[in-house]
């Protein structure tokens, strides 16, 4: 995407000639959490913190298609009252200042929401979504939209409107999905935080095939509207950035209750807020074994069983041992099925043409069960969570990997096949992700090492029922001690 010079024209400081394009502003290169304080301090003005952002995105985005739809002169004059509102002093929201762009996915009032979707390219709604209004509220500074595949659906980021977004670490490789565009714009410092959304796992998967982080939280942490399956726990909402700190920091300001979210936790999110460190001395972990004879590329399960020494160094009592999931994939397709055919059959029956095939398929076979399939499904969830429940009373935390496979090429729509393992759907290759969709319990996906051709591979921390602070505290510890995070793309120099 070309940004127009006149654009960004009076945001001194920061030229769009500035840095070269290997290069990494100094400004981009901060974490959320110190350009927040730094903003607040005066140190750093609302306006210079987008002009180094603006540049970065017309440097780097043309190589990358992370960012879809850019609304400069709108984020310009948000950040001319930012400053104005830190000039005058008084109560400022966590956010600040800080640049941000939203999934497609989220209704964003005033600006194109496409969904990824040509049914939807031109579609600009009349209302912001509760996440939108909350970073709004919370004194960010909206500059856009990120890329995801049509409706969301799939790990890899591509659609009919704006193509693919390409894996900053190998620009012929997948992102991932469906939180793409959101995982590649962190990687290559374009935003500080971003929001993504997660089924099966597209919060986490494109935080692994991007060395970022990704968080789903559970279900009702970070309340949802508009969703026409309120109660529905298996899609949530939530947080990704560049290290554990700024997850848990961006947590603070959307998580907490709202009447128009009937699942929405009572908790604040201010507790997000507070320092991460303690001690893991003595804490028990259950580190995987093969998810039940599910196939994993041998370069994932290589990095991810590298970093056992990692938990082992912090103190903890680390043991092979995994909760029986038998069912968990029926279970949630059968689901994801009947949500698919909820949400888009009318649709479907409108614009066949416009749908891609993995959409239409599952439209059709959720059209196909019967109360009784449903009802089955939703009595074999409650099985999967109270035996995850009662794994997780012997052990805190649960490790495995967080996809099974490294990212693969980015014209590949989907993985079919792992070690010789012929998979049924388009989705069969993310089970390490959706079995723990399918419980419900928090997950963080966490940077943990590269594969012989330099492409990102993340760890999957899973925790207790609502400990969402006890997962993101045994994130940043794994993360502080192997400072994986820190390893840039090789786009950025």
């Amino acid at each position: 995407m070309k940004l127009n010079r006149r654009e960004v024209a009076g945001l001194a400081v920061v030229a769009l000639a500035g840095p070269a394009a290997g290069a990494v502003p100094e400004i981009c290169g901060l974490s959320a959490v110190e350009m927040a304080k730094r903003i607040r301090a005066k140190e750093l003005s609302a306006r210079e913190v987008l002009a180094s952002h603006l540049g970065q995105i017309e440097r780097v985005n043309p190589k990358v298609n992370a960012i879809v739809t850019l609304v400069a002169e709108r984020a310009q004059a948000a950040a001319l009252a930012a400053d104005e509102a830190t000039a005058k002093g008084g109560r400022l929201g966590p956010l600040h200042g800080l640049p941000i762009a939203h999934k497609d996915l989220q209704p964003t009032q005033g600006i194109r929401t496409t969904f990824g979707s040509r049914i939807y390219k031109d579609f600009v709604p009349t209302e912001d979504s509760l996440l939108v209004e909350r970073v709004r509220e919370a004194g960010a500074i909206l500059l856009g939209k990120t890329n995801t595949p049509e409706f969301g659906a799939g790990s890899q980021t591509f659609n009919a409107v704006f193509g693919a977004t390409r894996n900053p670490y190998g620009l012929t490789q997948t992102c991932g999905g469906s939180s793409g565009g959101a995982a590649v714009s962190l990687a290559c410092r374009m935003l500080p935080l971003a929001d993504g959304s997660d089924m099966g796992g597209s919060l986490r998967n494109p935080a692994s095939f991007c060395n970022v982080v990704g968080f789903r939280p559970s279900p009702g942490r970070v309340p949802s509207w508009p969703a026409p399956m309120s109660l529905s726990p298996l899609s949530v909402e939530g947080p990704m950035a560049r290290s554990v700190e700024d997850v848990a920091f961006f947590l603070s300001a959307l998580a907490g209750p709202d009447a128009r979210a009937q699942m929405s936790l009572s908790e604040p999110g201010s507790r997000f807020a507070a320092p991460l460190g303690r001690s893991f001395k003595g804490v028990r972990v259950a580190w995987w074994k093969d998810l039940g004879g599910q196939p994993v590329d041998p370069r994932v399960r290589a990095i991810v069983d590298g970093q056992r020494k990692v938990f082992e160094a912090l103190g903890c009592i680390v043991e092979e041992a995994e909760p029986d999931f038998t069912g968990a994939a029926e279970t949630f397709k059968t689901l994801r099925e009947w949500g698919s055919a909820l949400s888009r059959a009318e649709l479907v029956k409108q614009h066949r043409g416009l749908f891609k095939d993995t959409i239409l398929g599952e439209v059709e076979r959720g059209l196909k069960l019967t109360g009784i399939e449903v009802g089955r499904a939703e009595m074999k969830r409650t099985e999967l969570y109270h035996r995850m429940r009662q794994f997780l009373e012997r052990y805190e935390y649960f490790v495995l990997p967080v996809s099974q496979v490294p990212p693969f090429p980015v014209e590949q729509p989907y993985v079919m096949e792992i070690n010789g393992t012929k998979l049924g759907t388009y989705i069969d290759w993310m089970r390490s992700c959706y079995f723990i969709s399918t419980v419900g319990t928090p997950a963080l996906s966490v940077p943990a090492g590269f594969t012989p051709e330099g492409l990102p591979v993340g760890i999957q921390i899973v925790g207790r029922h609502r400990d969402d602070w006890g997962v993101l505290q045994m994130g940043h510890a794994f993360e502080e001690a192997t400072g994986v995070v820190k390893r840039l793309p090789p786009l950025l120099g």
